[in-house]
Protein backbone atom coordinates (compact mmCIF):
# COMPACT_ATOMS: atom_id res chain seq x y z
CA UNK A 1 0.00 0.00 0.00
CA UNK A 2 1.65 3.66 -1.09
CA UNK A 3 2.33 5.97 2.13
CA UNK A 4 -0.91 8.44 2.68
CA UNK A 5 -0.97 11.55 5.13
CA UNK A 6 -4.32 10.43 7.89
CA UNK A 7 -7.54 11.91 6.73
CA UNK A 8 -7.61 15.69 8.55
CA UNK A 9 -3.49 15.51 8.96
CA UNK A 10 -1.99 18.93 7.72
CA UNK A 11 1.20 16.74 6.89
CA UNK A 12 3.80 17.44 3.88
CA UNK A 13 2.36 15.83 0.80
CA UNK A 14 3.09 12.05 0.99
CA UNK A 15 4.66 10.08 -1.81
CA UNK A 16 3.22 7.57 -4.08
CA UNK A 17 4.10 5.21 -7.25
CA UNK A 18 1.52 7.19 -9.33
CA UNK A 19 3.90 9.62 -11.02
CA UNK A 20 3.35 12.77 -9.42
CA UNK A 21 6.36 14.80 -8.01
CA UNK A 22 6.13 15.69 -4.68
CA UNK A 23 7.87 19.06 -2.60
CA UNK A 24 7.20 20.59 0.40
CA UNK A 25 5.99 24.15 -0.13
CA UNK A 26 7.40 25.95 2.38
CA UNK A 27 10.69 24.06 2.10
CA UNK A 28 10.87 25.20 -1.54
CA UNK A 29 9.49 28.53 -0.41
CA UNK A 30 6.64 27.80 -3.33
CA UNK A 31 3.87 28.08 -0.94
CA UNK A 32 3.10 28.94 2.57
CA UNK A 33 1.97 25.46 3.90
CA UNK A 34 0.83 26.56 7.40
CA UNK A 35 -1.95 29.37 6.18
CA UNK A 36 -3.38 26.80 3.93
CA UNK A 37 -3.18 24.59 7.05
CA UNK A 38 -4.82 27.20 9.03
CA UNK A 39 -7.37 27.80 6.20
CA UNK A 40 -8.63 23.88 5.66
CA UNK A 41 -8.39 23.57 9.47
CA UNK A 42 -11.11 26.26 9.45
CA UNK A 43 -13.08 24.50 6.57
CA UNK A 44 -12.76 21.31 8.45
CA UNK A 45 -14.75 23.05 11.18
CA UNK A 46 -17.44 24.81 9.08
CA UNK A 47 -17.64 23.52 5.60
CA UNK A 48 -18.57 20.38 3.62
CA UNK A 49 -15.09 20.67 1.77
CA UNK A 50 -13.22 17.00 1.26
CA UNK A 51 -9.52 17.68 0.00
CA UNK A 52 -7.59 20.69 -1.39
CA UNK A 53 -4.59 20.43 -2.86
CA UNK A 54 -1.84 22.30 -4.33
CA UNK A 55 0.67 21.88 -7.10
CA UNK A 56 3.44 24.23 -8.18
CA UNK A 57 6.53 24.32 -10.12
CA UNK A 58 5.14 21.15 -11.68
CA UNK A 59 5.02 19.48 -7.72
CA UNK A 60 2.59 18.72 -5.41
CA UNK A 61 3.34 20.96 -2.53
CA UNK A 62 -0.13 20.91 -0.25
CA UNK A 63 -2.13 18.28 0.14
CA UNK A 64 -5.33 17.89 2.41
CA UNK A 65 -8.14 15.24 2.69
CA UNK A 66 -10.96 15.74 4.91
CA UNK A 67 -14.28 14.57 5.92
CA UNK A 68 -18.50 15.36 5.20
CA UNK A 69 -21.26 14.15 3.57
CA UNK A 70 -20.80 13.07 -0.24
CA UNK A 71 -22.63 11.42 -3.40
CA UNK A 72 -20.80 9.20 -5.77
CA UNK A 73 -23.08 8.86 -8.70
CA UNK A 74 -26.48 10.42 -7.29
CA UNK A 75 -26.06 7.99 -4.06
CA UNK A 76 -25.66 9.42 -0.90
CA UNK A 77 -22.58 8.89 1.65
CA UNK A 78 -22.96 10.24 4.76
CA UNK A 79 -19.69 10.88 6.75
CA UNK A 80 -17.45 10.35 4.38
CA UNK A 81 -13.50 9.87 5.33
CA UNK A 82 -11.55 10.72 2.14
CA UNK A 83 -7.60 10.26 1.61
CA UNK A 84 -5.56 9.96 -1.36
CA UNK A 85 -7.19 7.23 -2.71
CA UNK A 86 -10.57 8.58 -2.78
CA UNK A 87 -12.11 8.66 -6.08
CA UNK A 88 -14.75 11.53 -6.23
CA UNK A 89 -17.33 12.63 -8.08
CA UNK A 90 -16.03 15.35 -10.95
CA UNK A 91 -19.54 16.37 -12.09
CA UNK A 92 -19.21 19.15 -14.86
CA UNK A 93 -15.55 18.80 -14.77
CA UNK A 94 -15.99 15.90 -16.36
CA UNK A 95 -16.57 18.51 -19.57
CA UNK A 96 -12.86 19.66 -19.49
CA UNK A 97 -11.01 16.41 -19.71
CA UNK A 98 -13.79 15.42 -22.45
CA UNK A 99 -12.54 18.58 -24.66
CA UNK A 100 -8.73 16.98 -24.18
CA UNK A 101 -10.24 13.68 -25.10
CA UNK A 102 -11.77 15.57 -28.50
CA UNK A 103 -8.34 17.45 -29.17
CA UNK A 104 -6.66 14.18 -29.10
CA UNK A 105 -9.22 12.53 -31.84
CA UNK A 106 -8.61 15.95 -33.76
CA UNK A 107 -5.19 15.71 -33.56
CA UNK A 108 -4.64 12.35 -34.99
CA UNK A 109 -6.84 13.12 -37.60
CA UNK A 110 -9.62 11.31 -36.78
CA UNK A 111 -11.64 13.95 -36.36
CA UNK A 112 -11.51 16.92 -38.95
CA UNK A 113 -11.81 19.73 -37.01
CA UNK A 114 -14.30 22.02 -35.02
CA UNK A 115 -15.82 23.99 -38.41
CA UNK A 116 -17.76 20.73 -38.92
CA UNK A 117 -21.02 21.08 -39.23
CA UNK A 118 -23.00 19.00 -36.16
CA UNK A 119 -25.00 17.20 -38.62
CA UNK A 120 -22.30 15.71 -40.62
CA UNK A 121 -21.80 13.86 -37.76
CA UNK A 122 -25.29 12.50 -37.62
CA UNK A 123 -26.61 11.33 -40.72
CA UNK A 124 -29.11 9.38 -39.42
CA UNK A 125 -30.54 12.38 -37.89
CA UNK A 126 -30.97 14.13 -41.56
CA UNK A 127 -34.83 14.41 -40.94
CA UNK A 128 -33.95 17.07 -38.02
CA UNK A 129 -32.43 19.14 -40.07
CA UNK A 130 -33.33 22.46 -40.53
CA UNK A 131 -31.54 26.24 -42.32
CA UNK A 132 -31.27 27.36 -38.51
CA UNK A 133 -29.58 23.89 -36.67
CA UNK A 134 -27.25 23.24 -40.62
CA UNK A 135 -25.42 26.34 -38.84
CA UNK A 136 -24.50 24.30 -35.78
CA UNK A 137 -20.52 23.67 -35.88
CA UNK A 138 -18.87 21.76 -33.47
CA UNK A 139 -17.37 24.35 -32.15
CA UNK A 140 -20.78 26.03 -30.95
CA UNK A 141 -21.10 22.57 -28.86
CA UNK A 142 -17.60 23.40 -27.35
CA UNK A 143 -18.46 26.60 -26.56
CA UNK A 144 -21.92 26.18 -25.33
CA UNK A 145 -23.62 28.15 -28.06
CA UNK A 146 -25.47 26.14 -30.03
CA UNK A 147 -28.45 28.38 -29.99
CA UNK A 148 -31.26 25.66 -28.72
CA UNK A 149 -33.96 25.77 -25.92
CA UNK A 150 -32.14 23.90 -23.15
CA UNK A 151 -33.80 24.16 -19.25
CA UNK A 152 -30.44 22.73 -16.87
CA UNK A 153 -30.96 21.09 -13.68
CA UNK A 154 -32.09 23.31 -11.08
CA UNK A 155 -33.84 23.94 -7.56
CA UNK A 156 -36.36 25.10 -9.65
CA UNK A 157 -36.61 22.67 -11.95
CA UNK A 158 -36.18 19.26 -9.75
CA UNK A 159 -34.16 16.36 -9.97
CA UNK A 160 -36.79 15.35 -13.82
CA UNK A 161 -38.31 18.82 -14.87
CA UNK A 162 -35.23 19.67 -16.80
CA UNK A 163 -33.82 18.52 -20.47
CA UNK A 164 -30.87 16.72 -18.88
CA UNK A 165 -32.82 14.29 -17.01
CA UNK A 166 -35.75 13.96 -19.81
CA UNK A 167 -32.53 12.99 -22.52
CA UNK A 168 -30.72 10.59 -20.55
CA UNK A 169 -34.52 9.02 -19.92
CA UNK A 170 -35.35 9.17 -24.10
CA UNK A 171 -34.54 6.31 -26.46
CA UNK A 172 -31.83 8.08 -28.47
CA UNK A 173 -30.57 11.05 -26.79
CA UNK A 174 -28.46 12.72 -29.71
CA UNK A 175 -32.09 12.53 -31.32
CA UNK A 176 -33.34 14.41 -27.98
CA UNK A 177 -30.69 17.49 -27.84
CA UNK A 178 -30.95 17.61 -31.58
CA UNK A 179 -34.46 17.91 -31.97
CA UNK A 180 -35.23 21.36 -29.47
CA UNK A 181 -35.87 24.12 -31.07
CA UNK A 182 -33.79 26.77 -31.75
CA UNK A 183 -34.04 30.40 -29.48
CA UNK A 184 -30.80 32.20 -31.33
CA UNK A 185 -28.43 31.76 -34.17
CA UNK A 186 -25.85 29.33 -33.49
CA UNK A 187 -22.70 30.93 -32.13
CA UNK A 188 -23.89 34.11 -30.88
CA UNK A 189 -24.98 33.49 -27.20
CA UNK A 190 -23.11 31.38 -24.36
CA UNK A 191 -26.33 29.66 -23.08
CA UNK A 192 -24.91 26.36 -20.55
CA UNK A 193 -26.30 22.99 -22.05
CA UNK A 194 -25.01 19.85 -20.61
CA UNK A 195 -26.42 18.13 -23.73
CA UNK A 196 -23.99 19.08 -26.24
CA UNK A 197 -21.99 16.75 -24.09
CA UNK A 198 -24.05 13.94 -25.71
CA UNK A 199 -23.39 14.98 -28.73
CA UNK A 200 -19.53 15.15 -28.22
CA UNK A 201 -19.11 12.19 -26.40
CA UNK A 202 -21.26 9.85 -29.71
CA UNK A 203 -19.07 12.02 -32.33
CA UNK A 204 -15.94 10.96 -30.77
CA UNK A 205 -17.61 6.95 -30.42
CA UNK A 206 -18.15 7.57 -33.96
CA UNK A 207 -14.78 8.45 -35.13
CA UNK A 208 -12.68 6.69 -32.69
CA UNK A 209 -14.90 3.39 -33.32
CA UNK A 210 -15.20 2.82 -28.75
CA UNK A 211 -16.87 4.88 -26.16
CA UNK A 212 -15.18 8.29 -24.77
CA UNK A 213 -13.99 6.62 -21.73
CA UNK A 214 -12.42 3.66 -23.62
CA UNK A 215 -10.24 5.99 -26.00
CA UNK A 216 -9.46 8.24 -23.04
CA UNK A 217 -8.26 5.41 -20.94
CA UNK A 218 -5.46 4.73 -23.80
CA UNK A 219 -4.66 8.21 -24.99
CA UNK A 220 -4.79 10.23 -21.92
CA UNK A 221 -5.37 8.59 -18.68
CA UNK A 222 -2.69 5.80 -19.03
CA UNK A 223 -0.02 8.15 -20.82
CA UNK A 224 -0.60 10.23 -17.35
CA UNK A 225 -0.25 7.11 -14.89
CA UNK A 226 -3.94 7.74 -14.21
CA UNK A 227 -5.02 3.80 -13.64
CA UNK A 228 -8.00 4.54 -11.38
CA UNK A 229 -10.86 5.79 -12.70
CA UNK A 230 -14.93 5.66 -12.93
CA UNK A 231 -16.87 7.07 -16.32
CA UNK A 232 -20.86 6.52 -16.51
CA UNK A 233 -22.29 5.76 -19.19
CA UNK A 234 -26.05 6.52 -20.61
CA UNK A 235 -27.34 4.59 -23.65
CA UNK A 236 -23.87 2.91 -24.27
CA UNK A 237 -22.18 6.78 -24.70
CA UNK A 238 -19.75 8.04 -22.35
CA UNK A 239 -21.64 10.77 -19.63
CA UNK A 240 -19.46 13.38 -21.04
CA UNK A 241 -21.09 16.10 -19.27
CA UNK A 242 -20.94 14.57 -16.01
CA UNK A 243 -20.10 11.33 -15.11
CA UNK A 244 -16.46 11.06 -14.44
CA UNK A 245 -14.99 10.13 -11.15
CA UNK A 246 -11.26 10.28 -10.19
CA UNK A 247 -9.17 10.68 -7.74
CA UNK A 248 -8.00 14.35 -6.82
CA UNK A 249 -4.51 13.72 -7.08
CA UNK A 250 -5.16 12.80 -10.84
CA UNK A 251 -7.27 15.82 -11.19
CA UNK A 252 -3.99 17.56 -10.35
CA UNK A 253 -2.22 15.92 -13.39
CA UNK A 254 -4.71 17.03 -15.89
CA UNK A 255 -4.30 20.50 -14.76
CA UNK A 256 -0.30 20.15 -15.07
CA UNK A 257 -0.71 18.67 -18.52
CA UNK A 258 -2.77 21.73 -19.54
CA UNK A 259 -0.04 23.72 -17.84
CA UNK A 260 2.42 21.97 -19.54
CA UNK A 261 1.13 23.02 -22.75
CA UNK A 262 -0.25 19.16 -23.45
CA UNK A 263 3.06 17.70 -22.15
CA UNK A 264 3.69 15.17 -19.26
CA UNK A 265 7.35 13.37 -18.96
CA UNK A 266 8.42 14.54 -22.01
CA UNK A 267 5.58 13.25 -24.08
CA UNK A 268 3.18 15.30 -26.04
CA UNK A 269 0.15 13.98 -24.79
CA UNK A 270 -2.76 16.75 -26.39
CA UNK A 271 -0.99 18.83 -28.59
CA UNK A 272 0.12 22.72 -27.93
CA UNK A 273 -2.46 23.86 -30.27
CA UNK A 274 -5.68 22.61 -29.13
CA UNK A 275 -4.50 23.28 -25.52
CA UNK A 276 -3.78 27.33 -26.49
CA UNK A 277 -7.68 27.15 -28.89
CA UNK A 278 -9.22 25.34 -26.02
CA UNK A 279 -8.01 27.73 -23.13
CA UNK A 280 -8.65 30.78 -25.37
CA UNK A 281 -11.35 33.53 -24.51
CA UNK A 282 -14.33 32.44 -27.53
CA UNK A 283 -17.41 34.09 -25.75
CA UNK A 284 -18.28 36.22 -22.45
CA UNK A 285 -19.89 33.71 -20.25
CA UNK A 286 -22.14 33.95 -16.81
CA UNK A 287 -20.83 36.35 -14.19
CA UNK A 288 -17.08 38.02 -14.80
CA UNK A 289 -16.12 34.96 -16.98
CA UNK A 290 -14.77 33.91 -20.13
CA UNK A 291 -15.58 29.92 -22.33
CA UNK A 292 -12.79 28.85 -24.29
CA UNK A 293 -13.38 24.83 -25.61
CA UNK A 294 -15.24 23.72 -22.75
CA UNK A 295 -12.77 25.60 -20.12
CA UNK A 296 -13.77 28.82 -18.22
CA UNK A 297 -11.63 31.42 -17.87
CA UNK A 298 -11.10 33.86 -15.54
CA UNK A 299 -8.78 36.44 -13.79
CA UNK A 300 -7.86 37.30 -10.10
CA UNK A 301 -5.38 39.46 -8.15
CA UNK A 302 -1.99 38.24 -6.55
CA UNK A 303 -0.07 40.94 -5.43
CA UNK A 304 -1.71 43.78 -6.47
CA UNK A 305 -1.47 42.51 -10.20
CA UNK A 306 -4.15 40.70 -12.20
CA UNK A 307 -3.43 37.40 -13.05
CA UNK A 308 -5.22 34.99 -15.70
CA UNK A 309 -6.59 31.15 -14.92
CA UNK A 310 -8.22 28.66 -16.82
CA UNK A 311 -10.56 25.98 -14.99
CA UNK A 312 -12.60 22.77 -15.06
CA UNK A 313 -15.57 23.59 -12.70
CA UNK A 314 -18.10 21.24 -11.11
CA UNK A 315 -21.43 20.92 -9.34
CA UNK A 316 -20.56 20.69 -6.03
CA UNK A 317 -17.28 22.39 -5.85
CA UNK A 318 -15.12 20.62 -7.86
CA UNK A 319 -12.58 22.62 -9.58
CA UNK A 320 -9.25 22.55 -11.11
CA UNK A 321 -7.53 25.72 -11.72
CA UNK A 322 -4.75 26.63 -13.60
CA UNK A 323 -2.35 29.33 -13.31
CA UNK A 324 0.15 29.89 -15.74
CA UNK A 325 1.86 32.84 -14.86
CA UNK A 326 2.27 31.46 -11.22
CA UNK A 327 3.18 28.17 -12.86
CA UNK A 328 0.21 27.03 -10.22
CA UNK A 329 -2.61 24.35 -10.23
CA UNK A 330 -5.24 24.08 -7.58
CA UNK A 331 -7.67 21.38 -6.87
CA UNK A 332 -11.01 21.29 -5.03
CA UNK A 333 -13.42 18.60 -4.27
CA UNK A 334 -16.48 19.35 -2.08
CA UNK A 335 -19.80 17.73 -1.41
CA UNK A 336 -22.45 20.85 -2.25
CA UNK A 337 -24.19 18.75 -4.93
CA UNK A 338 -28.02 19.92 -4.30
CA UNK A 339 -26.81 23.64 -3.41
CA UNK A 340 -26.95 25.98 -6.60
CA UNK A 341 -27.27 28.80 -4.61
CA UNK A 342 -23.67 31.21 -5.30
CA UNK A 343 -22.60 30.41 -1.97
CA UNK A 344 -20.97 26.54 -2.64
CA UNK A 345 -19.30 28.68 -6.08
CA UNK A 346 -18.41 31.51 -3.62
CA UNK A 347 -16.75 29.09 -1.16
CA UNK A 348 -14.73 27.08 -3.59
CA UNK A 349 -13.79 30.75 -5.16
CA UNK A 350 -12.70 31.98 -1.81
CA UNK A 351 -10.79 28.27 -0.97
CA UNK A 352 -8.68 29.62 -4.65
CA UNK A 353 -8.52 33.49 -3.23
CA UNK A 354 -6.77 32.01 -0.26
CA UNK A 355 -4.21 29.53 -1.95
CA UNK A 356 -3.38 32.93 -4.21
CA UNK A 357 -2.62 34.69 -0.93
CA UNK A 358 -0.53 31.84 -0.09
CA UNK A 359 1.88 31.96 -2.61
CA UNK A 360 4.84 34.18 -2.77
CA UNK A 361 4.93 37.47 -4.67
CA UNK A 362 8.13 37.63 -6.52
CA UNK A 363 9.61 40.91 -5.93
Amino acid sequence: MPATAEPGSCSAPASQADGLPIAPGTADGLVDNSALCRMTDRLAASANVHAVLVSRGGKLVFERYLKGYDEANDRPIANAVFDADTLHDMKSVSKSVASLVLGIAIDRGLISGVDEPIFNFFPELSDLRSSEKDRILLSHALTMSVGMKWVEATPSTGNDNNDEARMHMAADPCRYVLGLPMIAPAGQDFFYNTGVLTLVSAIVRKAVGKPLDEFAREVLFEPLGITRFEWSRVKGDTNAGGGLRMRPRDMVKIGQLVLAGGRWNDRQIVSKAWIDASTRPRLEATGPYFYGYLWWLGRSLHGGREIHWDAALGRGGQSIRIVPELDLVVTVTAGYYQDYSPRAFQLQSGIFKEVLRAVPVAG
